[in-house]
């Protein structure tokens, strides 16, 4: 029997951010030890997305064990959503790099997804 959707998407998002801290405080670690290009920054940064909306994806399907598909873009909407309120609060303003946003939001659902259906 699974676990009440919300709850489970709340579990998810927690572990996914917590996954997320821990792996950008790694690439922080890395820009100053290494002295890291932007661009490989900004692939880490991605890699952090992918992976932190995967795992996402993944808890939520597999707590709730139905509708994995749909967990999944749920988990990774719901990281993207999360992320872009986070973002518009500290700087007041929605990027002007509208490909970017796109990008992201591709990362963050299509491997949520991923994750979803490969609980």
């Amino acid at each position: 029997m699974g676990a009440s959707t919300p709850r489970a998407l709340l579990r998810s998002l927690l572990f996914s951010y917590l996954l997320s801290g821990l792996l950008l405080a790694a690439t922080s670690f890395a820009l100053y030890k290494f002295r890291l290009k932007e661009s490989q920054v900004t692939i880490a940064v991605n890699m952090v997305y992918i992976l932190s909306c995967a795992l996402a994806g993944f808890v939520m399907g597999k707590r709730v064990q139905r509708q994995r598909f749909f967990c999944g873009f749920a988990a990774g909407l719901s990281y993207f959503l999360v992320l872009f309120a986070v973002s518009f609060v500290i700087n007041r303003e929605i990027t002007s790099d509208t490909s970017r946003l796109l990008t992201t939001l591709a990362f963050c659902v299509g491997s949520g997804i991923i994750g979803g259906v490969s609980s």
